[in-house]
Formats: structure tokens, sequence, C-alpha cells
């Protein structure tokens, strides 16, 4: 009998262990998560869902998502940040569908800027696109740098908000964090993730409702761990910032001045990086002003575009 306790107790911890590894992460709906959100807005972002389900294609075996509607001679390609989805710039696309193709995408889990590449230019091909005009936010501003850098004939103009240039800071801050990440399990992940979202990310956003229940829609199945490994392995994949002036790229620059995710020495290391740039600062609105200040985040981006 005590020969087979011996098996028995570490049987039942490593099968505990593995349960609560396992463990799996709840689903909650944005419906069920937006009881604060304006009703209005609720029913604006749940109809744009509903008229525009993304679209779906593999590309070098890794499944993509886009959304793709709009008319006008010129496409906008919108690019969103570690905790987005393409839905996330609907007040966007909404207002600006009349004089622009607006296409926005999700990245699957893939681990480099390069591979993030490929499935946009492959999104491109597929809509018969062959010039851009990039907005990209967070990792998407970063991300639109690659693209302006690797393939500047794509790219008319060039949004890169609430961002960082290529830098060693994030890797190295983000050191230990970067190795542990793909070893913890997903509910922990996501955990991580909410407390950040109800915490600073709330606040600087002037508690905005909006932001707080699509961020948690986020971290409640919506996204996977597979996908956060992979984004943070692009945020600190290390590339050569372009020389817009050379290129002859525009560049627009959208700062905001309590940013709680882009420190201060890397928005100043953004601006030096691109001196050219137009530059605008947004006050008190966080990390996602397209979210909770659509109005005035349009505007900059209509009036920049020309229309």
């Amino acid at each position: 009998m005590l020969k087979k306790l011996k098996w028995i107790i570490p049987a039942i911890l490593i099968l505990g262990a593995l349960v609560l590894y396992f463990y799996p992460v709840p689903n909650i709906s944005f419906e069920e998560l937006s009881s604060a959100v304006n009703p209005e807005i609720t029913a604006a972002f749940l109809d744009f869902r509903n008229a525009h389900p993304p679209q779906q294609m593999e590309v070098n075996d890794a499944k993509w998502e886009y959304i793709s509607f709009g008319q006008g001679e010129e496409t906008i390609l919108f690019l969103h940040g570690m905790t987005g989805a393409a839905d996330i710039w609907f007040q966007q696309m909404l207002a600006m569908k009349d004089d622009y193709r607006a296409i926005s995408l999700t990245y699957p889990p893939v681990d480099s800027l390069e591979a993030m590449s490929q499935g946009v230019l492959a999104i491109l091909e597929q809509e018969n696109v062959s010039t851009i005009n990039l907005v990209g936010s967070s990792l998407g501003g970063y991300f639109a740098q690659y693209l302006v850098a690797s393939y500047p004939e794509t790219v008319d103009r060039a949004v890169f908000a609430n961002t960082f240039p290529p830098n060693d800071l994030i890797a190295e801050k983000n050191k230990t964090i970067g190795m542990l990440l793909p070893f913890l399990p997903e509910w922990l992940v996501m955990n991580v993730f909410r407390g950040s979202f109800e915490g600073d990310v709330y606040t600087a956003s002037g508690n905005s409702e909006l932001v707080l229940a699509y961020l948690l829609e986020q971290s409640y199945g919506r996204m996977s761990k597979a996908q956060v490994v992979g984004r943070f392995h692009c945020v600190v994949d290390p590339f050569t910032a372009p020389d817009v002036e050379t290129l002859g790229v525009p560049v627009m620059i959208i700062e905001v001045d309590n940013d709680p995710l882009v420190e201060q020495v890397l928005r100043e290391q953004l601006k030096v990086t691109y001196p050219g740039a137009t530059v605008h600062t947004l006050h008190a609105v966080g990390h996602f002003p397209y979210l909770n200040s659509p109005d005035e985040y349009t505007a900059l981006l209509e009036g920049f575009f020309g229309k």
C-alpha cells in the first residue's frame, strides 16, 4: 500500500499542476462587458461587427483576418497595437469610408515584423491595392515604420501614433518577461493584462468605458497567448528606421501627454528620429485616443490625408 502511495501522490500533484496550468480563460463577450458603455456607441460597434465580418486568408501557414470596405481612389491601412484587433478602428473606418477605402487587420501568432509584412502584402494583393496610407498605433506604429523602411514603394503617407522608434530600451526592460512569457499559463498572462487595463490604461483614458470593455473582451478569450507572444517578439524586433525625407514619405506623429504605455523618453526619441514629421500632442486621453477621443483623432487623419 505504501509503495502505491509513493506513486499516487506525485501523480495527483502532477495532474493538479497540469489542470492549473491549462485552466481555460473564460470567454466573455463585448455585450456582457459593455453595460457601462454609452448604449449608442455599443449599438454602433455591434452594428459595425455585423455589417463587416472579417475576411480570412492564409499566408505562410498563418491565418489572417481583415476588414475592407469604403470607396475612394486612396486606401488607408489601419494597424492596431499589442492588444487590439481589426475592429478597434471602427469609428475611423466608418467616418472615412466615403473618401477612402479602409482596410484593417488582426495579427495572427507570427514572430517577426517581416512575417507580419508578408501577411499585409498578401492582403493588399488580394484586394488589388498597390499603394497605401498607413495609420499605426503602438505596435502598429512600430510596424508602420518597418513597412516604410522595407517597402517604401507601397506607402504614400504614414501616421506613427502612440508609438516608439527602433530602440534597445523596451527589449532591455522586458528581457525577463520576454523569456518567461512562452511558458506562463494563458490565464495568468490574461490576468496581468486585465490588471493593466483596469488600472493605468482605464484611468489615463479618462475612465473610458469603451476602452475598458474592448480591452477586457480581448483578454477574455478573443486574443490568445500565442498572439501575445508573437506580438511581443515583433515589438522588440530590431530594424533601421527609414529616412522618410529621402524616401519622400510624409509622416505625422500623434502622441499623448499621459500615455501610460509609451514612456516619455521613447516619445522624444520618435520625434528625434523623424525631425521633419508633423507632430500633434493630444492631452489626457491615454493610449487609445482613437477609441475614446474619435472625433479629434479622425480630424487629424483627415487633415493629414487631405480630405
